[in-house]
């Protein structure tokens, strides 16, 4: 079968090419996708790159992408729940990594059934960045009328979080560029800030919550912005030691200067290092089936031009999610 694999580090038409590979088997809980549709993200093209190695070596060549949607076409001896001919989606664990490619094996605890009221485009765009958004803001107890500033709302995380945090009875803000701001008014944001006429940190003040999604210095601006027992949650940011001790990184202390503004605020700060989850993807598809959550795709590539793909991605000037459709 065919694969779109990273073969080394560098520059995305250097380091990704299409290649023959043995179509997986599975056993046990595992099940085998045809996969549909192949979202993309970030962390894909920083780790053809070479931007991740130091944190996530790779053993190339390997399969790009984390995010699919498509049909179940074989059932490991354990799986229960799930038939042959059901559609699923999914963000897979690193160990599976390789979504881009014709067939895929999957983790069947991780996926969700794909909800009927959407493409298999629109699911493949879901997966990391709803648990992202889902996990990232139930760290830091998000709730009904807490005041959330969302960092760029256009993004793929972004636009899902906005919707989410609107679900739950937020009051959001969120900041986008100037031609992209009506467009993320219809995501139902009450305050979207035009960052190159308005200087956020201008408009917003006592917040309960900062999803930081860019870093470095709106990681710390964050603390600014928050009332004093704020909160700030962040997917870029320094690991908080709680989540670095699960990553591994033994004996981490936070850097000096971050501790300084979490004791200075007495703020709850929160890292992310998202992880799959079957249950929150069924969570997600019950809010897409009832109209509280809508995927956003930019633009959708054939499996051909895949590579095409992640250039677009990497522009980082894509409206949500792009998508490369496999038939």
């Amino acid at each position: 079968m065919k694969a779109l694999q990273i073969t080394k580090y560098g520059e995305l038409k250097d380091a990704l090419s299409f290649n023959e590979i043995e179509k997986p088997t599975v056993k046990g809980n595992n099940i085998l996708v045809k996969t549909e549709a192949v979202g993309l993200n970030p962390i894909d093209f920083k780790l053809a790159n070479g931007a991740l190695k130091e944190m996530v070596p790779l053993n190339m060549p390997c399969t790009i992408a984390f995010d699919v949607s498509g049909e179940i076409v074989e059932l490991g001896e354990d799986v229960t729940g799930l038939e042959k001919g059901d559609n699923i989606y999914a963000r897979v664990p690193h160990e599976q990594m390789g979504t881009a490619a014709e067939y895929v094996a999957v983790d069947s605890t991780i996926v969700s059934k794909k909800p009927d009221n959407i493409s298999h485009e629109e699911a493949a765009g879901l997966p990391l960045i709803g648990l992202t958004s889902i996990q990232a803001l139930e760290r830091v107890g998000l709730k009904e009328g807490d005041q959330v500033l969302i960092h760029a709302g256009s993004g793929g995380v972004g636009s899902f979080a906005i919707q989410y945090a609107k679900a739950k009875g937020a009051y959001v803000y969120t900041t986008t560029s100037t031609k992209n701001v009506d467009w993320v008014k219809d995501l139902g944001a009450d305050r979207v800030i035009d960052y190159k006429k308005e200087d956020y940190k201008s408009v917003v003040s006592d917040l309960d919550i900062v999803f930081d999604t860019l870093g470095e210095e709106y990681t710390t601006d964050a603390f600014k912005m928050i009332k004093e027992g704020g909160k700030v949650t962040t997917i870029v940011g320094a690991p908080d030691e709680e989540t670095a001790a699960v990553m591994g990184m033994e004996e981490y202390q936070l850097p000096e200067d971050l501790a300084k503004l979490i004791d200075d605020k007495s703020a709850d700060y929160k890292f992310t290092w998202m992880q799959p989850n079957g249950d929150q993807l069924d969570s997600i598809s019950s809010m897409v089936k009832d109209s509280k959550i809508k995927p956003v795709v930019d633009k959708t590539f054939s499996f051909e031009d895949g590579i095409d793909a992640y250039e677009h991605l990497a522009t980082g000037r894509a409206k949500g999610k792009v998508i490369i459709k496999m038939a």
